[in-house]
């Protein structure tokens, strides 16, 4: 069902469920990060890019609830999931309410969470898309159509390379916020390693060379981290 490896992070305080969940789910191919508590998760979420978060109710430092909104402060598209030993509805329907695409009740059926994490990535990855087929995206002065392949400035084409155009979609659809390295590398060249990072810092150049035309405009080095389309009011 997948053409990519998705990276998961589950947050689960128990021992023994939280390697088994980890262990089954890498034999089913997908990339798991296992945290033990919400602040070792939320370290790991600063220098990792997860696609789906996975997120026990009951942790010894703060509950999943509180957690899934430190997790949407960090990063506001990842989505996750619940897995509680709660039964409680008031609980389900919390969870829906802080943002969960879907919630689990313990005992965990591993194979019925592998479908469900499947086909709730399966929907998010063609919503997403759907969104991308004819999105418009305004920078400053420029107008980068995902639709016709094409960056204008006012009415002026600027022909890009497939990696540039690629790079600088990556930074528009974040604007104003931090695209991490990992995230960069592996969405563009399915690849994170020192020659790719190395290629990343030329075609940002490059970039910075074509939208040179609005000096609103700049794409921030942020030392370690990764990079950030900055587009001054």
């Amino acid at each position: 069902m997948m053409d990519k490896k998705y990276r998961l992070i589950l947050v689960e305080d128990d021992p023994s469920l939280g390697y088994l969940l980890s262990e089954y789910l890498g034999m089913k191919d997908f990339d798991v990060t296992w945290a033990k508590d919400g602040q070792s998760a939320l370290s790991k979420m600063e220098s990792n890019v997860f696609d789906l978060a996975i997120l026990d109710v009951m942790l010894p430092d703060m509950d999943g609830f509180e957690l899934s909104q430190k997790i949407k402060a960090l990063n506001p598209d990842l989505p996750f999931l619940f897995l509680t030993a709660r039964s409680l509805k008031i609980d389900v329907l919390k969870g829906f309410a802080m943002g969960a695409v879907d919630y689990l009740k313990k005992p965990i059926d591993e194979e019925e969470l592998v479908v469900r994490i499947n086909a709730l990535l399966s929907r998010l990855v063609a919503e997403e898309k759907e969104e991308e087929i004819a999105q418009n995206y305004q920078i400053g002065d420029y107008t980068l159509n995902t639709e016709n392949f094409e960056l204008r400035y006012k009415n002026q084409p600027i022909k890009l390379t497939g990696k540039e155009f690629d790079l600088l979609a990556l930074l528009a659809k974040n604007q104003n916020q931090l695209c991490p390295h990992k995230e960069i590398l592996t969405t563009i060249w399915d690849k994170n390693d020192y020659f790719n990072k190395k290629s990343l810092n030329v075609f940002v150049s490059h970039l910075r060379k074509h939208l040179s035309k609005d000096p609103r405009i700049s794409i921030v080095n942020v030392n370690r981290r990764g990079f950030m389309l900055r587009v001054e009011e």
